[in-house]
């Protein structure tokens, strides 16, 4: 991967990590239609740094808030000190179905699973139940409302993210209004619920890719990915909020199905 590669790819994932359109299948299948090689499910994981960056940037206040719950109730010794210590640790219980699915499945993932048979497929699926997800949601209720089980629930939710195609941001955004929140609040909790989930995977696979040895020019290749995907997610979380109070996942939707019908049918 030269450079070049690395900035078109940084933007790619920057711009589709947050919408509900999957940056797994679109850093498949750009380098698919530019004659590219297959950057690999490692690099896909690495660049998503960047975008963790951006969602800690934008929400600094709201995590700062966590933070500080999660660390007074441990001196106190009450994990449901406050609001925000209960929602913190809720988090980390919700981030524990697609940690242990994610090192279980750790090896298909990165191979078999991704195909474009399985990315055109699980684009199209997805998008049939976050559809249904918006049509039944009653749109009614905010974060602080959402319950350990609620949380633990979209974690599982977020878990389905590990099928290329899926869409981290689209299962969470999904199971958020399956639970009756409203688009802005599954929005932006499916950013903080993302937080361990793609810093643990970005950071597992930087230390490999490091201890198989990249060279000056990789590493530098992969900084390039990671900044350019920060500046980019940062662009299109905002995007993504206004996006969605005005006009829902409908258009989302769309692009999904005719998106997995043309992988399908032209790519397979």
């Amino acid at each position: 991967m030269n450079w070049f590669q690395a900035i078109v790819l940084g933007i790619v994932q920057g711009m589709t990590e947050f919408l509900p359109i999957s940056s797994t299948a679109h850093l498949r299948i750009v380098p698919h239609l530019l004659g590219w090689e297959d950057p690999g499910a490692a690099f896909s994981a690495v660049i998503q740094l960047g975008t963790l960056v951006a969602v800690l940037v934008y929400f600094r206040s709201e995590i700062i808030q966590l933070v500080l719950g999660a660390w007074k109730s441990l001196v106190k010794r009450n994990l449901w000190l406050s609001d925000d210590s209960r929602l913190a640790w809720a988090i980390v219980v919700g981030s524990l179905p697609i940690v242990l699915l994610g090192l279980t499945f750790k090896g298909y993932i990165e191979s078999e699973a991704r195909s474009l048979a399985l990315i055109g497929s699980s684009l199209i699926v997805l998008a049939v139940f976050l559809y249904i997800s918006e049509r039944i949601s009653s749109k009614s209720r905010e974060i602080s409302s959402l319950s350990v089980k609620d949380v633990f629930l979209i974690g599982i939710c977020q878990a389905f993210a590990l099928i290329p195609g899926c869409s981290r941001s689209g299962s969470t955004i999904m199971g958020g209004l399956f639970l009756g929140l409203n688009r802005e609040s599954a929005a932006r909790f499916s950013f903080l619920l993302g937080l361990p989930a793609i810093g643990g995977s970005g950071l597992l696979e930087l230390f490999s890719l490091l201890k198989e040895g990249l060279g000056q020019e990789g590493l530098l290749n992969i900084m390039i990915g990671i900044a350019v995907a920060f500046v980019s997610g940062y662009l299109s979380i905002e995007l993504l909020l206004q996006f969605l109070k005005k006009y829902g996942t409908l258009p989302f939707v769309i692009y999904r199905v005719v998106l997995g019908i043309l992988i399908l049918s032209f790519w397979v």
